[in-house]
């Protein structure tokens, strides 16, 4: 006698009800996400974000378009990686796109409106890439997987020889014009070595002295490796504040107005609120600052790409965030749930 299973609920109105229930709980969950800010939300109304990039989540509550492009090693095939429904990457594409072979991260978008895509940098006076042309590596796309708010993403897992860079973007800092930074990194996978940064720039690759850069940078300091969060402002990294040894995910923030004084902030990305240097006068031959307005990822502002490190996403601001924005983006940030073990 053959055994026949019978499911009478299947088309009871309770199961419709269930299935009503969950559209409707996916629908909440799409307008949670629409109507929740995001950092360049929190930014927005004293100082705007100019550039967002994040390989994990988007960073404007109603940007809906891709965050970074992957090439398949096997064919040199591209995709760009978006967004799910409630704003965080969609990594099973690239895990589908990537089965069976390799892949490399060939740009990071700005989710700003000026559009100041990433793409890896070009040779400078510091160094020249190991890729073609001299151009520094792209990073590998699935070297760093991680969670957010509960889903498999993936970060930017940066080691020598690779950074990326846009040379002429559109409404960063220049010429003493206050401005901030920030990056959620970590303080494993670093060096001691230059430079480790994300932020402002010379346009033509070189060190053009002192005050001409303005980006946040972490890296190593003694031995064993003690962690520093300081801004880069070009011949020398200031205002160092210390990162507990082993902390996954950092929050490393920069305020600078230009002119007179800076601040650097810093916490766990993960719990808690940053810490803060304070406002400290900008450093004799550095009052105004000479920014250019390049923006770098993962190196110096001369091409210095013997760093390693961790980035998951950053943005940089027109205008000095006041500590009040800068608390707010960091509770925002550990409201996200970064997680997952990563390897030194």
């Amino acid at each position: 006698m053959q055994l026949q299973l019978k499911f009478p609920f299947a088309k009871a109105p309770c199961f419709k009800g269930i299935l009503l229930l969950l559209a409707i709980a996916q629908g909440s969950i799409a307008s949670a996400y629409a109507s929740t800010r995001r950092p360049c939300d929190i930014f927005a109304p004293q100082t705007p974000c100019v550039a967002a990039y994040s390989t994990t989540r988007a960073l404007y509550r109603n940007y809906t378009g891709p965050l970074y492009q992957v090439m398949r090693q096997s064919d040199k095939a591209s995709i760009n990686i978006g967004l799910l429904r409630d704003g965080y990457a969609d990594a099973s594409r690239q895990d589908t796109f990537c089965a069976h072979t390799s892949c490399a991260i060939l740009k990071i978008y700005d989710q700003s409106p000026g559009h100041n895509d990433l793409i890896p940098a070009p040779p400078g006076g510091a160094a020249h890439g190991p890729g073609p042309n001299g151009y520094d590596l792209p990073a590998a796309a699935n070297a760093l997987p991680l969670s957010i708010h509960g889903h498999k993403v993936f970060g930017i897992a940066i080691s020598p020889g690779e950074g990326y860079r846009d040379d002429a973007p559109v409404g960063t800092a220049i010429n003493g014009q206050p401005e901030g930074v920030y990056m959620v990194t970590s303080a494993l996978h670093l060096n001691s070595k230059c430079c480790f940064d994300l932020g402002n720039a010379e346009i033509n690759n070189l060190d053009n002295d002192a005050g001409h850069m303005d980006a946040i940078n972490i890296m190593c300091k003694g031995d064993p490796c003690q962690p520093n969060a300081g801004l880069d402002m070009e011949n020398g990294i200031y205002g160092h504040l210390l990162v507990p040894a082993d902390t996954s995910f950092v929050t490393d923030m920069g305020a600078n107005d230009g002119q007179h004084s800076y601040a650097i902030y810093q916490g766990n990305a993960q719990s808690g609120k940053l810490t803060s240097t304070g406002a400290i006068p900008l450093p004799k031959g550095y009052q105004p600052m000479l920014q250019e307005g390049a923006i770098i990822l993962g190196t110096g502002g001369d091409n210095s790409n013997w760093a390693s490190g961790y980035f998951f996403e950053g943005v940089m601001t027109t205008g000095m965030p006041n500590a009040d924005a800068m608390q707010s983006v960091q509770r925002n940030i550990v409201d996200a749930r970064y997680a997952g073990q990563l390897k030194p």
